[in-house]
């Protein structure tokens, strides 16, 4: 290897490292900033309590309620989201004619290119309304309002890489199905799926990274109460939007205890990223054995 193939070979290897490094570092720095909280205020007390009151007299910073609201609007986002979104991929990519597939592939890319807070603007002036009037809330900002906007904003990931991953099946498994004497349906949902199941899994835990990472469109349909919810009617308030609403005017223990919001956040992201991995890993093992 000469030295021009090495020079070559370091730039490619510094630019794939980016995304790690860049991973690591955020994590250590939204840690470091909220490190106080965790061995000075304390993990369980922070995790488990069910109190945020950080400009009181006794301080309470206990965030229980903000991660089951964020894993309630999450939960009812990939619920709603998801199966639309899986199905609208069979359609683009087993049955749909190219050109109308083309046409509706261009649709579904404009929805990646709007910006959150238009999302919110019409969760706020049309879903939550419509949910006050025909639901019977309250006040129509809840759990299913985050949940519906969250579930249109997490489609253009899920449908296109899911899309990719069906047609990335060969052939030949589409061939062995119909030489079998199955009909469409059955190789689609017994054989093509199975085969794209890693790329569609891979698919939702993105669209679940978007849906429980998203702010402004949530904060603007939630109705941000600190409440535990009791249905889906009910108002929430989920992590991010508790640091978008708090981060303009916190400081000292109240600061930190927001940044620590974020790393419990991030914590939870790759743990759930870890999980479904091995998980999809298995299930490609055994498809594939």
């Amino acid at each position: 290897m000469n030295k021009k193939e090495k020079f070559i070979k370091i730039i490619l290897l510094a630019c794939a490292s980016l995304s790690a490094i860049a991973v690591v570092a955020i994590t250590v720095s939204i840690v470091a900033a909220g490190w106080r909280i965790f061995t000075e205020y304390g993990v369980v007390k922070f995790l488990f309590g069910t109190q945020w009151s950080p400009d009181s007299d006794i301080i309470k910073l206990g965030i229980l309620k903000m991660i089951v609201g964020t894993g309630a609007v999450t939960i009812c986002a990939l619920i709603i989201g998801g199966p639309i979104a899986v199905l609208s991929a069979i359609y683009l990519a087993e049955i749909s004619p190219k050109r109308l597939a083309t046409i509706f592939q261009c649709f579904v890319d404009l929805l990646a290119g709007i910006p959150s807070v238009i999302y919110g603007f019409w969760g706020l002036v049309v879903l939550v309304p419509a949910i006050r009037k025909y639901l019977g809330s309250q006040q129509g900002y809840s759990v299913l309002a985050g949940g519906i906007v969250l579930a249109i904003m997490i489609l253009p990931t899920v449908v296109r890489i899911s899309t990719d991953a069906l047609r990335a099946v060969p052939k030949e498994f589409r061939d062995g199905s119909y030489a079998l004497g199955a009909d469409k349906w059955y190789t689609i949902f017994k054989v093509v799926m199975p085969a794209a199941s890693p790329g569609i899994i891979t698919a939702l835990i993105l669209g679940f990274g978007r849906a429980i990472g998203e702010t402004m469109a949530v904060l603007m349909v939630t109705g941000n109460a600190k409440v535990f919810p009791t249905s889906l009617l009910e108002p929430v308030r989920t992590i991010t939007g508790n640091i978008a609403l708090e981060i303009g005017y916190s400081w000292g223990l109240h600061r930190q205890a927001l940044f620590a919001c974020g790393a419990v956040l991030m914590m939870i992201i790759i743990f759930v990223n870890i999980v479904i991995n091995k998980i999809m890993k298995k299930v490609a093992g055994v498809y594939y054995e």
